[in-house]
């Protein structure tokens, strides 16, 4: 794929790299901790995100103040600074609206950004996000020498030749990698941002507090989650979901932080994604489905099988699947997906919604 770098300057004169790549409507990713404009492309932990994002869509993102090819020394940490970067990025990229994809760290920039400027946010998307950062918790005594021991672990060994202190890092965000990619994710941690960055970054990140904010998000909203996620609680995606307005949450089956391509949850999130935005570029315009349909698919979005839907419904399950099968014709789904991404599409389809 193509790809477009520039750099766009911050309010406090930092300059954050960026770039677009793909096709389709606009979806900004904001930026996090761990990236690399250029070193991404050939990852076998990111590539498959730029890719099977950018087939769906035109993909702006940007490297962290203090990472990638952003400036590596920034004056401030702050959520104030990280929202000034994402506002000169999408004024750089001319986008009047777009879809917020906003991915651990960045969740939180996301859900202040939607809260500020609801008139260009279609729709948000919320993935491995937490609206309180580790120091905003509340945590147990435990908790608390874990996290004053990782942050000495930045300090001390960030910066060495030897992964040993940032494979620490590396099998907390990917635990279920192959070697190969946790050798990759290891060396991309010294690459990417210095020991200082890290640290400074880490720190401001873990005092984020958004829980007010969310409440105030107006804009469409989609969390997902990994239920075995060891970098951020699984319990703190669903906390956000609940606290934002008509958020749809929808748990994925992983242990990774970052999905990877090889995982049954990869193919789910990019089908949640695409059937979620896929409703705001249509304008809201409703397939015809009969009462029926609706009734079927609601059942469908609670995760009720075929046989229990027959069941509730007094219909046969071949019955069932007929009526599914109509609803993909008229939704236009095929695939292993078409069920997901149909009952993504609940909220367009059900009367006075």
């Amino acid at each position: 794929m193509r790809t477009e770098a520039a750099f766009a300057t911050s309010a406090d004169g930092t300059r954050i790299a960026w770039s677009r790549h793909g096709s389709g409507p606009a979806l900004v990713r904001v930026g996090t901790w761990l990236t690399h404009l250029d070193f991404d492309w050939s990852s076998p932990v990111w590539s498959h995100w730029l890719e099977d994002l950018g087939q769906r869509f035109t993909v702006v993102r940007y490297d962290d103040r203090g990472c990638g090819l952003s400036d590596r020394a920034p004056t401030e940490y702050s959520l104030a600074a990280w929202m000034a970067d994402l506002e000169a990025v999408v004024d750089a990229a001319r986008l009047s609206s777009f879809t917020l994809l906003g991915m651990s760290q960045g969740g939180a920039v996301a859900v202040e950004y939607a809260r500020a400027h609801p008139g260009r946010v279609t729709s948000l998307v919320l993935c491995g996000a937490y609206g309180q950062g580790a120091l905003a918790r509340s945590a147990t005594e435990e908790e608390i020498e874990e996290r004053d021991l990782r942050a000495r672990m930045i300090k001390v060994g960030w910066g060495r030749a030897n992964p040993v202190f940032r494979r620490v890092f590396t099998s907390s965000f990917i635990p279920g990698a192959s070697e190969t990619q946790m050798r990759w994710f290891d060396e991309l941690q010294r690459r990417s941002m210095s020991a200082e960055a890290a640290f400074a970054s880490s720190r401001a990140r873990a005092m984020l507090d958004v829980t007010s904010s969310a409440r105030a998000v107006s804009a469409r909203t989609l969390v997902m989650h990994a239920d075995g996620d060891q970098a951020v609680p699984f319990e703190q995606g669903r906390q956000l979901a609940g606290l934002i307005p008509g958020a749809r949450f929808v748990p994925l089956h992983s242990q990774n932080h970052i999905l990877l391509a090889d995982e049954p949850a990869w193919p789910d999130f990019l089908a949640e994604v695409t059937a979620f935005v896929g409703v705001a570029e249509r304008g809201g315009a409703r397939a015809e489905l009969t009462a029926r349909e609706v009734e079927v698919l609601r059942l469908v979005a609670h995760g009720r099988s075929n046989e229990e839907i027959g069941s509730q419904l007094s219909l046969s399950t071949r019955t069932v699947e007929r009526h599914l099968s109509n609803i993909y014709s008229k939704l236009e789904l095929t695939g292993k997906s078409a069920r997901a991404a149909a009952a993504a599409r609940l909220p367009e389809l059900e009367p006075g919604i």
